[in-house]
């Protein structure tokens, strides 16, 4: 590329792409493969002649260009790359392992770069999902932390806990996220505020939190920090959640 750059383009411009390549096409038969190579001491052209009986075909797949990097498997069993979701086998929930991505394909690898999962890249948003990491006798990881945030939902008040109950029962371990924006929508408004927004996106079938945050930006917005509690008397006990989460997640599968 060098050698190109410098000895064939320098200082010279072209008004087309076909005007270029066809001074590229003359540069190479008449200077580039005429030319004695410094290290071989041999003229370029004839060299590659004798040595193209012996090459190889190229391969029908593009050569590899992929992006890499270190992703957490969150509780929900996945990792985030580009914005859509890719499951990763049980046993590496909260444990960071390896992603790379070419536009095409996902492949998660662990820290010893050996494959682990495969995946066609989705568009943004979608939640790829290999079944057998989220198999039956292996999802407690999954409930767990699915159980432990729909419990924290629960004090914000009624209609949020029955909008984030029938939002999970719709969408199953994708709704995990969805628990988890909604928690982070509350450091930054009002309870009344989520109430409303869920009163209303419950009566209407909706359970996007795209949807919550429109309801709550028509209203008039104040921002208040609320610290969560652990026991409350509208919270339910814990094996109620567990159960829930559990049947929910089941009929997912």
């Amino acid at each position: 590329m060098d050698y190109v750059q410098e000895n064939a383009l320098r200082g010279k411009s072209f008004e087309t792409l076909a005007a270029q390549n066809d001074h590229l096409e003359r540069w190479e038969q008449h200077v580039a493969d005429r030319r004695i190579h410094g290290t071989t001491k041999r003229q370029v052209g004839k060299h590659f002649e004798e040595e193209k009986p012996a090459l190889g075909e190229l391969p029908l797949e593009r050569f590899s260009n992929f992006r890499e990097a270190r992703r957490k498997v969150c509780r929900d069993g996945h990792v985030t790359i580009e914005g859509a979701y890719y499951s990763a086998p049980p046993e590496y929930v909260s444990r960071e392992i390896w992603a790379r991505w070419d536009g095409r394909t996902v492949r998660l690898l662990n820290n010893d770069l050996e494959q682990i999962a495969f995946f066609v890249q989705g568009e943004k948003g979608a939640f790829n999902t290999n079944r057998d990491h989220i198999a039956s006798e292996k999802i407690n990881a999954v409930e767990r932390g699915t159980a432990y945030l729909l419990r924290r939902t629960a004090v914000l008040g009624i209609y949020t806990e029955r909008w984030c109950q029938s939002m999970l029962a719709e969408r199953g371990i994708a709704g995990t996220r969805v628990l988890q924006g909604l928690l982070a929508l509350s450091k930054k408004h009002r309870i009344e505020q989520i109430e409303q927004a869920c009163d209303v996106a419950l009566r209407h079938g909706e359970f996007r939190l795209r949807t919550i945050r429109r309801l709550i930006d028509r209203q008039v917005p104040v921002q208040q920090l609320m610290p969560f509690l652990e026991e409350h008397e509208m919270i339910r006990p814990l094996s109620n959640y567990d159960a829930f989460v559990h049947d929910c997640v089941q009929g997912k599968l």
